[in-house]
């Protein structure tokens, strides 16, 4: 029995837990999976809850359409299982997160959709890659994963749709509240929701988003067949992280740009990667693409593993913990976390070494920060 709440309605919204719906008769039901009348059948096809933070996180982008999956990889798998076939082509960028090139080479590489890798930053090279053979997506990151290079998204936007391939961002690290893709031209852009939108490190989720209405319905029965979808619960959580998103990401962006000037001038530390640093070669890019802030993420680097290693034992404020994006600091291993299985003279040749660390950075004090940090560095 629904409750009856009177002329109130809940503040926080409800939790819509059920796997299936009450449908009153076949009619009912044809006009549901038609499209010509509102409702649900079966949670693994849609619910309120994913409806809901679908909505809100496409507004956030300025999207045509929203669609929420269960995992970040989920919002990068469903597109692509959706609008891809054996023989189609991906051009990527060859600075990603790990776990994607891993998607790409190995898992797709099954279903005869080939992958060939370029530097995203080099346009000439972009170019030449999308000239080799027709392309059915170029995919690159916002700000790349995890030595903070910046896209150059109105540009790539328009070699990918001069060779009639579609731009796919993964904005992750920026966040809609840094960038909205979309508004350079992308015609896919998806977020891991785990990340800096949920906040908590509480939820696993991803979302992806379109800027042509046709791609929708594919994508989300893509994201249904193949068993990507989000649970309600977890909806509900991100839909409470998203409420304070813009007040963490523009607090942790603020902290990132202090606690980068900071390490610079550390004796323990070798280099610092951010984008608000002069030396950054983005740098001038960031601040036409990311005006509003170049984001929470960080790198910086120790003289190799083992000091590493006695940095975070001696750093427990400072958690290492291989995931980003929750609401106060912690760190991660590039080199033996998200690019693990990356051939190591690729690393080596991005920068990526056993003395890098990555830093997510978060909400608390650049004081408090900055004194657990040097605890360690000494």
């Amino acid at each position: 029995m629904t409750p009856d709440f009177g002329p109130s309605t809940p503040l926080t919204p409800p939790i819509h837990l059920s796997a299936v719906y009450r449908i009153p008769d076949l009619d009912a039901v044809d006009a549901i999976y038609g499209g010509t009348a509102p409702g649900y059948i079966y949670a693994r096809d849609g619910h309120p809850n994913a409806t809901v933070l679908a909505d809100e996180l496409r507004d956030a982008h300025r999207a045509a359409w929203g669609v929420v999956t269960g995992t970040g990889m989920g919002a990068i798998a469903a597109p692509l299982l959706a609008l891809l076939a054996k023989g189609d082509r991906i051009v990527s960028s060859n600075r990603i997160y790990g776990k994607t090139t891993k998607l790409f080479r190995a898992e797709f590489d099954k279903f005869g959709i080939t992958t060939s890798w370029v530097d995203s930053n080099d346009l000439d090279a972009v170019a030449r890659a999308l000239t080799e053979a027709p392309t059915k997506i170029l995919f690159v990151e916002t700000i790349s994963n995890p030595l903070c290079r910046v896209a150059d998204l109105p540009a790539l936007t328009e070699l990918a749709h001069r060779y009639a391939a579609l731009l796919f961002v993964d904005n992750t690290f920026a966040s809609p509240v840094l960038c909205r893709p979309h508004e350079f031209g992308a015609d896919l852009v998806m977020e891991s929701l785990t990340k800096m939108i949920g906040g908590h490190s509480d939820v696993t989720m991803g979302f992806v988003s379109g800027a042509n209405p046709a791609l929708h319905a594919p994508i989300a029965s893509a994201t249904s067949t193949w068993g990507l979808a989000a649970n309600p619960f977890d909806c509900w959580l991100v839909q409470r992280g998203m409420a304070t998103m813009e007040l963490r990401m523009r607090t942790a962006n603020t902290n990132a740009d202090k606690i980068a000037a900071w390490l610079v001038s550390h004796p323990a530390v070798k280099r610092v990667v951010h984008p608000s640093r002069a030396d950054h070669p983005d740098y001038e890019l960031a601040k036409r693409i990311l005006p509003n802030g170049v984001g929470n993420m960080l790198c910086f680097e120790l003289a190799d593993r083992e000091a590493v290693n006695r940095w975070m034992r001696a750093t427990p404020a400072v958690p290492f913990c291989p995931s980003l994006g929750h609401h106060e600091t912690t760190c991660s291993h590039p080199d033996t976390t998200s690019h693990r299985f990356d051939p190591s003279s690729e690393k080596l040749a991005q920068g990526i070494t056993p003395g890098l660390v990555r830093l997510s950075v978060g909400c608390e004090p650049f004081e408090k920060l900055a004194a657990a940090m040097e605890a360690g560095l000494r």
